[in-house]
Parts: C-alpha cells; structure tokens; sequence
C-alpha cells in the first residue's frame, strides 16, 4: 500500500500554519553560520583565533570534532523541519524497518520538547557573547564569532515554538461533558 500525501496534510491533521513552516525552515538556516566557522576552522583558516589560541584547533581530533558538531548540528536543525512536513507524520517507505509507518506524536512532541528546552538553556547566555572574557581571540575575531553564534540563540525557541504548532494539530480530540456526540 503506498502512502501519498500533499505537502500540508496527512490523516487527519489540519495543515502546520504558515508562521509554523517558516520557522521550521529558519532553523537550518540559525545553526548554518556558526557550522560554517568552524569548517572554516578545519579547512586551516584561524577564523578570528589568535595563533596561539589556533593551535589547539590544528590536531586531527579537534577537526574532526568540529565537522562532526557542524553536521549534527545541522542535520539536527533539519529534523525541525519534519514537524510541518509529511515525514513527520508517516516515515518514508525507505527507513529501515519503520517505513510507512505513521508517526505517533508523542514520539514527536516529547523528544522535541525535550530539545528546545535543552536548546534554550544551552544558548541562553549567547546574547552576552562579548561580556566574556576571549583572550586567544583577536578583537575582530571576537566581533565575527559573537555575530556569527548570535542565531544560534533562537534556535531553542523556534524549535518550541514548531513543536508547539505539531502538538496542537495532533492531539486527540477530548470529549467535552455535555457535547454532542
């Protein structure tokens, strides 16, 4: 049996609102800036560091580090985006074993939840970036970063936010005493 749905409905579920689809899509586009540093930090280029502050950039670990964080970081801003699309609601037929399954929204909601509430706290103190103090950085290093790591701020929020519109439009309907049947 093959699953075919439009990109704003599945079952049931009333269409994501469109504020809800653009904020989805604005979360790739937080986390691309400060993954873009640091892959300019793999690639040899000191982004803003002082050269001694560089070094512990340059060993294989540190760079492998930092391209995996870039594309986690990334691929996991993009999972947002399944809260206002099809896939979201039933896994592509291609995923191993849970293909064309319908995805049930608490196994949606609660790890999102989850994760913007992680999020949040995790990037809360970013607008206070050059309060800190960032001796291995020079002063225009320090002013690029900062900029740069600034959308990462709303990350966290925008993900609620989405994950907010996802409950509201799939949650079950309760039965109100007194309603009709």
């Amino acid at each position: 049996m093959s699953i075919q749905a439009s990109d704003s409905t599945v079952g049931s579920a009333a269409a994501p609102p469109r504020w809800a689809v653009c904020a989805a899509r604005l979360t790739t586009w937080v986390v691309l800036p400060s993954g873009l540093w640091r892959i300019a930090l793999v690639l040899g280029y000191p982004a803003g560091y002082t050269e001694a502050g560089f070094e512990s950039f340059q060993t294989i670990g540190a760079k492998a580090w930092m391209l995996t964080l870039s594309v986690l970081c990334e691929l996991a801003a993009f999972l947002t985006i399944g809260l206002v699309r099809p896939w979201g609601e039933v896994t592509p037929h291609w995923i191993p074993l849970i293909g064309g399954r319908t995805v049930r929204p608490v196994a949606a909601v609660v790890p999102a939840a989850l994760g913007a509430a992680t999020l949040t706290a995790l990037w809360a103190a970013t607008p206070w970036w050059w309060t800190f103090p960032h001796e291995d950085m020079t002063p225009t290093g320090n002013l690029v970063v900062g900029i740069l790591y600034q959308p990462m701020f709303l990350w966290g929020p925008l993900l609620a936010a989405v994950t907010f519109s996802y409950h509201r439009r799939h949650r079950t309907p309760r039965h109100r005493p007194g309603a009709p049947e």
